[in-house]
């Protein structure tokens, strides 16, 4: 028996990286997973995995999930894979809002087309998650709405300043992920009373996925400096099987973990 047997999840930009471990965690731990991404299959060798694929290994693992093709640029099409969500494995009382975009670049050099794609996946596409599935959560009786976040939300705090390499600058997903952070709180305590967490949960450090590794552009070092996934998977599960009053939460994995001795 897992903790989390029963419960039903989705987890969005989870056909790899963070949210392919945290989507493998929390079926580990008993929950049917809904595998939410835009991948259907590999365009690009350096960032493999699909929804297909990692469905497929945690149903072979034992555990049941299925694919879910969502694009978080589209909200008919977030809202279809919410649906398909509740239709295909009964109800709906995790969501993971994990998928998100980095828009490298200043002020002075960003496109504005750049900056409305990160507005729209990484704060309209999980608002507009939220919405649609509180009344799921609701009529499970309550649920976990897990918003992933990064230290970018709260770097790099009062200056002065070091002189920043170009293409590091990184304020517009600290100004999204902070955006993401404020509102969890405030709609951890609109829907308290259903007995619906809102928590955030973020990387202590840079987390090694494919991702990651091809920014780099040196996909065959190994001794780059990245964090493993694998504490965002186990953070997760935790923060799932706390009581309904554990919410409005701003957290990191590794103390989540070194906390709780995970």
């Amino acid at each position: 028996m897992g903790s989390l047997d029963g419960r039903i999840a989705l987890v969005t930009g989870s056909s790899r990286g963070i949210g392919e471990y945290i989507a493998k965690h929390l079926a580990a731990a008993g929950a049917k997973v809904a595998i939410a991404a835009r991948s259907v299959e590999v365009t690009d060798k350096r960032l493999p995995g699909t929804i297909h694929t990692v469905s497929e290994s945690i149903n072979n693992s034992g555990g049941k999930a299925i694919p879910v093709v969502m694009n978080m640029r589209d909200m008919e099409s977030i809202k279809s894979g919410v649906d398909q969500t509740v239709e295909e494995l009964g109800g709906l009382d995790i969501i993971v809002n994990n998928a998100a975009i980095l828009v490298p670049g200043s002020l002075d050099s960003v496109q504005e087309r750049h900056i409305d794609l990160i507005w729209q996946i990484d704060l309209k596409g999980p608002l507009v998650l939220m919405k649609h599935s509180l009344p799921h959560l609701r009529n499970a009786g309550g649920g976990d709405i897990i918003n992933v976040s990064s230290i970018a939300g709260v770097f790099p705090g009062p200056g002065p300043y070091e002189p920043l390499e170009k293409g590091r600058e990184g304020s517009f997903y600290g100004m999204v992920k902070s955006g993401l952070e404020r509102f969890s709180q405030g709609l951890a305590r609109e829907v308290q009373a259903d007995k619906i967490k809102v928590n955030v949960l973020s990387p202590q450090g840079r987390i090694r996925t494919p991702g990651n590794i091809m920014m780099e552009n040196d996909p065959e070092n190994p001794n780059l400096d990245f964090e493993p996934a694998t504490e965002m998977g186990k953070a997760s599960v935790w923060v799932c099987e706390q009581p309904t009053t554990y919410t409005g939460h701003i957290l990191f994995d590794q103390d989540v973990c070194n906390a709780q001795g995970l």
